[in-house]
């Protein structure tokens, strides 16, 4: 056989395995994305279900060693006194917190030595339209907190609450005024929106608005029927994505330029699994957050109305570690840092950490830049 029919022969073979790898890939992405996710292996014991909320412990590592990225980390087997209770906001589904086999958040933190409980805060319907702030920071959180004191044995907790979760965590703390939140850990909180960039320009220009509404009508936002403002699960997926579009145009452009790359396409899905499984806002919640944190800007002079109740900012004095993203478009530096003006914590600290909104809390930077100092953190406050 003449040598350039061997080599158009072997080029022709080897074409025709990358268009089955190529295929492969591509049809396992669409019709199996399911069988490609790696979210969501660490073992956890179900606590405690009211049928919505439910509670999870992370009981100790049975491995020696786990791998965080690069990095191979001991498991420590003596736990630290203080428990560590990760506060959830709404919408988003757990696998965030445990997205990767070696990008585990709370496998992460077991393995430092901390007894690990988190609060799932389930999937909320329309007939849970009327839950609002106060119902999950006054009723719900408390709750589980009280759970978890039971089973640890531990008065003294550390609480982690991510976005609204970091609300809910400054919120019940100022207002129930409990003197054994040891530590918070707050990401991506927002408490000056009108300060959060476009978005913050855009929640002025409604502010202008419903103020000019107001004073002609005397009109609120509260005094339709939260009903009205149930946001179901496709919706927030929409939402969130929106708020970086080109980020989520380039993440499926990317995926179609490494369509080889497993890894890559494996990693894609178990993100995406992450992204597109958000879930419902209660109506009230949602018509709290637009109009108190939002258009009122209530946050930006440390203080806000849940309900009946006024939760002051500088009745905050637990052990504080704030981190905020400098890509983040939704909750801005400038709309964060500002916590620390308000708070009456001695021991308080603020970062920028490269990542948007999402990123902060489990990109692929988030481990090196961020868990493994605030684990360091909370050991040195935890004994």
């Amino acid at each position: 056989m003449p040598d350039f029919i061997k080599a158009a022969t072997e080029k022709a073979a080897e074409l025709a395995k990358q268009t089955t790898h190529y295929a492969g890939n591509a049809f396992d992405r669409v019709f199996r994305a399911s069988s490609l996710v790696q979210a969501g292996q660490t073992p956890f014991e179900m606590l405690h279900t009211d049928g919505l909320v439910s509670l999870r412990y992370y009981p100790p590592l049975q491995e020696d060693f786990i791998e965080l990225d690069d990095i191979t980390i001991p498991v420590e087997r003596k736990s630290h006194r203080t428990p560590v209770v990760i506060v959830p906001p709404l919408a988003v589904n757990m696998l965030i917190y445990d997205l990767f086999p070696k990008r585990s958040l709370v496998k992460l933190l077991r393995a430092k030595g901390f007894e690990v409980y988190l609060i799932d805060w389930g999937k909320p319907t329309r007939a849970h339209s009327h839950y609002n702030l106060h119902t999950y920071v006054a009723e719900l959180l408390p709750a589980s907190l009280d759970r978890v004191r039971e089973h640890s044995g531990q008065q003294e907790l550390s609480l982690h609450g991510w976005s609204m979760g970091g609300m809910f965590t400054l919120f019940y703390s100022a207002l129930s005024k409990d003197q054994h939140v040891r530590n918070a850990i707050v990401l991506g909180s927002p408490i000056d929106s009108h300060a959060s960039g476009i978005l913050g320009l855009l929640n002025q220009r409604l502010a202008d608005v419903s103020n000019s509404i107001h004073k002609r009508t005397g009109f609120r936002l509260h005094n339709l029927r939260p009903h009205w403002f149930h946001s179901p699960g496709w919706a927030n997926t929409i939402g969130f994505k929106l708020t970086n579009p080109i980020g989520s145009f380039m993440g499926y452009w990317e995926l179609f330029v490494r369509l080889g790359d497993r890894e890559f396409v494996t990693s894609h899905a178990t993100t995406s699994a992450f992204l597109d499984r958000m879930v419902a806002y209660p109506g009230g919640v949602v018509q709290d957050t637009v109009v108190r944190i939002w258009i009122d800007n209530q946050l930006a002079r440390g203080t806000v109305q849940i309900g009946d109740d006024r939760v002051q900012l500088n009745n905050f004095s637990a052990n504080l570690f704030a981190v905020a993203g400098s890509e983040d478009t939704m909750v801005t530096p400038d709309a964060a840092k500002s916590l620390m003006d308000h708070v009456s914590s001695l021991d308080k600290t603020f970062r920028v950490t490269h990542g948007g909104h999402m990123g902060i809390l489990a990109g692929s930077k988030a481990p090196a830049e961020s868990w493994l100092e605030i684990a360091e953190w909370l050991a040195l406050r935890s004994d």
